[in-house]
């Protein structure tokens, strides 16, 4: 893939600090961080690739002297045109899905209409809905690269960018929800939750379309993720399957946690309450969480409990499951120590008798 030059990374750096100036209740409710969050502190190359943009949406960047490309969507389209060549079969399958657009934005709109259609809520119908709302908004354009780098990166079973605009559920159903968290936005819920229902029942993905999410997000497997309506989600967070992210009850108001950006979510996690996981920590499988989490900390168990501290800065993006040997070893002491202070308790007994 080219890479981007100096004068482009400027324009991306600019557009993206515009695009947060105008719109800064896009970035959550920490402003601040997202701030300080830069494309090229993240990934490699992302460029937002609108082919005919329309003048009062996305900003010019003609001031830098140079153009902005799309590399991701120049490498969607190349690795379409070699599969094509290898699998005659799919050619059709993959020039109406992706070769015969101009640009991602309407190839992504293309995909989820038809992957989310009914008899009742038509491909057509759909693929304009889609295509109103990420042609107009430069945000999910961002999100939606930032988040397929992200499968690519982390994600060893995808094979390249294409197979994962064509195939992956987990990021067919956070697109569709950065859709439905516009159009929830926009006074337009009923459109939004009839948008997460269809999700929920192809995908088998729960995400209220009032939940907060970042950029750059991984849904590995995605099969059973919820996601409730007051959660907050940052930046470079990755979740495997099964996770849920759910209030304590029937309490109303801010009731669902708030997931630190870096952060990793092993299967099956359950997190529940408002509650917050800490910047780059990770929680492991199966574990259930109602208490907050310290930054960079690996908590495991039900209920789950500090066993040791994070090497990587981004736990999310090595996608390091397994627990260190002092996991292990701290175990084996309070194995130990059950025994012997079991033991104890024993010979008290018999001494008392």
């Amino acid at each position: 893939m080219a890479c981007l030059s100096d004068d482009t990374w400027f324009a991306l750096s600019q557009m993206r600090t515009l695009t947060l100036q105008e719109n800064p209740e896009n970035f959550g409710p920490n402003n601040s961080a997202m701030a300080e969050y830069r494309l090229e502190k993240v990934f490699p190359v992302y460029a937002v690739g609108v082919s005919e943009p329309d003048p009062n949406l996305i900003v010019s960047v003609a001031n830098t002297a140079s153009t902005v490309g799309d590399p991701i969507w120049d490498a969607v389209k190349l690795e379409a045109k070699l599969e094509a060549e290898k699998e005659p079969i799919l050619s059709s399958f993959l020039y109406a899905s992706i070769l015969t657009h101009d640009c991602l934005e309407r190839a992504l709109s293309f995909v989820l209409s038809n992957r989310l259609q009914n008899p009742t809520l038509l491909a057509t119908q759909l693929m304009d809905i889609f295509s109103d709302v990420i042609m107009h908004d430069r945000c999910i354009q961002c999100s939606i690269r930032l988040d397929l780098q992200a499968c690519k990166d982390r994600d060893p079973s995808c094979l390249s960018y294409c197979s994962a605009l064509l195939y992956l559920k987990g990021y067919h159903s956070l697109q569709t929800h950065r859709v439905a968290h516009a159009l929830w936005k926009q006074g337009r819920k009923v459109l939004a939750l009839a948008l997460q229902s269809r999700v929920s029942e192809v995908f088998g993905v729960d995400i209220h379309p009032a939940a907060q999410i970042g950029e750059g997000i991984l849904l590995d497997h995605a099969t059973g993720v919820v996601i409730g309506e007051t959660a907050v989600i940052g930046n470079r967070v990755s979740l495997m399957q099964g996770v849920t992210l759910g209030g304590t009850g029937k309490e109303t108001g801010d009731r669902h946690p708030k997931i630190g950006q870096g952060a990793l979510i092993g299967a099956s996690a359950t997190i529940l309450g408002n509650i917050k996981i800490g910047e780059g920590a990770m929680v492991g499988a199966g574990s259930l969480v109602m208490k907050d989490v310290p930054p960079h900390s690996m908590v495991t168990g039900i209920p789950a409990k500090v066993i040791g501290y994070v090497d990587d800065q981004d736990p999310s993006l090595t996608m390091k499951h397994d627990a260190s040997k002092e996991f292990f070893k701290q175990v084996a002491i309070s194995c130990n120590e059950a025994r012997s202070n079991g033991a104890v308790a024993s010979e008290r007994d018999d001494a008392a008798t």
